[in-house]
């Protein structure tokens, strides 16, 4: 094993002393590495197949869809509209509920509850403000 990762090295520098690396779209930059600890190791190549193809595993394509409802109901003024979008919300969060098994509970202690009335919180005085 340590052969071949010496061959590798050799040939990374010769082609870092031919140049060869000095054009490349990322030159300079990070490269931001993708977590896929949670992913099970049988999966990830499927997963990363399905993500660069634009497509999402169910429950992240539900986050997703509760992170862009949140940010409509934040922007939404009347009211009706309002309420109709927390139900799409709440039936959202059921939906990942049911795909884990266990239930989700969001009490008052809770970061990410604190964050949502928070945000309900500037827009109501947003809105009132307009009126």
């Amino acid at each position: 094993m340590y052969f071949i990762s010496a061959i590798a090295e050799a040939k990374i520098k010769e082609s870092e002393r031919k140049g060869e690396f000095d054009n490349l779209s990322c030159n300079g930059r990070p490269i931001n590495y993708e977590d896929d600890s949670m992913i099970p190791p049988d999966l990830r190549m499927a997963y990363k197949a399905l993500k660069n193809a634009g497509y999402l595993p169910p429950e992240m394509q539900l986050r997703k869809d509760i992170h862009s409802a949140l940010d409509l109901l934040e922007h939404m003024e009347d009211e009706k509209k309002r309420y109709l979008q927390m139900q799409k919300v709440n039936l959202l969060f059921e939906q990942v509920k049911s795909m884990r098994g266990t239930k989700i509970s969001i009490d008052e202690e809770d970061e990410y509850y604190k964050s949502i009335v928070e945000r309900m919180t500037l827009h109501s005085k947003k809105f009132k403000e307009i009126k």
